[in-house]
C-alpha cells in the first residue's frame, strides 16, 4: 500500500528526515512513535504532500504509484485521507457541507454517520469552529468516513481528547480501516468498500493501542527510523527505559 525508500527531507534549510525506508502492506495498521521534535509529523505531511517539505532524496510509491511529487489532491484522490493533530478552523464552511465534499460521488448518510460520532449537534457549525479538542477529532474522523480513503494517516488521535471521545474515536477507526462505510439503503451509488484499508498513526503516549489493532510498530527517533517490531513490546519498552533504548534496535 506504502513504501517509502530512502527519504530525505529538509524544511527551510534544515534536514529533518534521514534515510528513512517504510514499507506497510494492504490492510496493515503501523504506529509511529517517537519523542517531539523527532520528525513524525514531517513525514506524515511530506506523505501526504503539503508544501514546504522539500525532498531531497528518496521515493515514495502508493498502491504502486510514484507519488513523490504528485500534488497533495491528487494523493487524496488517489486514496490517502489524513486526520490533522492542529486542524484550523474554516470560517463560511459548514461541517456538514465539508463531509459532503469529502464524500465525493459516494452516496453517504452524514446524519446517520454523525450520530455514529454524537456529533449530530454541530454538523451546521462552521469547520472546528468554538470546538473541545474532542470534538474537533470526531469532526476530523467524520470527514475521513466519508472520504473512506485506502491510506489513513492519523496523527495523534488521542492528543488532547477525553476517555469517552477516544472510544468513540478508536471505533470510528477500526470502521474505517476494516469493512468501510454503512450507508444508507436508499443511496443507489456506490458500494459498501470492502478492500483493505492500511493506516499509519503517530502516537507519543500510545493511548491509541488500548482502542486499534496494529501489526507494527515503528520509532522515529531524530529524523530516523531506529527501531521496528511489535507495537506493544515498543511501548513497554519506551515506557520502561525512555526513547534512547530504541535507538539500539536493528530496523
Amino acid at each position: 500500500m506504502l513504501l517509502i525508500e530512502e527519504l530525505k527531507v529538509e524544511v527551510g534549510d534544515k534536514e529533518i528526515l534521514q534515510n528513512v525506508n517504510l514499507h506497510v502492506p494492504p490492510g496493515e495498521t503501523h504506529i509511529l512513535f517517537g519523542p517531539n521534535g523527532s520528525g513524525k509529523t514531517s513525514l506524515m505531511m511530506t506523505i501526504m504532500g503539503f508544501s514546504g517539505y522539500r525532498i531531497t532524496r528518496g521515493k515514495i510509491t502508493f498502491k504502486g504509484e510514484d507519488v513523490t511529487h504528485m500534488p497533495l489532491h491528487e494523493r487524496a484522490r488517489l486514496g490517502i485521507g489524513v486526520l490533522f493533530q492542529r486542524p484550523p478552523t474554516i470560517n463560511g464552511l459548514t461541517t456538514r457541507r465539508m463531509v459532503e465534499l469529502c464524500a465525493g460521488d459516494r452516496c453517504v448518510d452524514v446524519d446517520q454517520l454523525s450520530s455514529h460520532l454524537q456529533f449530530d449537534n454541530f454538523l451546521e457549525r462552521d469547520v472546528n469552529h468554538n470546538l473541545s479538542g474532542g470534538e474537533i477529532k470526531r469532526s476530523e474522523m467524520l470527514q475521513l468516513m466519508a472520504q473512506e480513503p485506502d491510506m489513513v494517516l492519523l496523527d495523534e488521535p488521542e492528543s488532547g481528547v477525553d476517555l469517552e471521545s477516544i472510544a468513540l474515536l478508536g471505533e470510528s477507526i477500526n470502521t474505517v480501516l476494516n469493512r468501510g462505510i454503512k450507508r444508507n439503503p436508499s443511496c443507489q451509488k456506490g458500494i459498501i468498500s470492502e478492500k483493505p484499508k492500511s493506516a499509519l498513526v503517530i502516537t507519543h503516549t500510545g493511548h491509541i493501542l488500548d482502542y486499534i489493532t496494529a501489526d507494527r510498530g515503528q520509532v522515529l527517533y531524530k529524523g530516523q527510523l531506529r527501531c521496528s517490531r511489535n507495537a506493544r513490546e515498543i511501548l513497554k519498552w519506551i515506557h520502561e527505559y525512555g526513547y534512547e533504548e530504541c535507538v539500539g534496535c536493528t530496523v
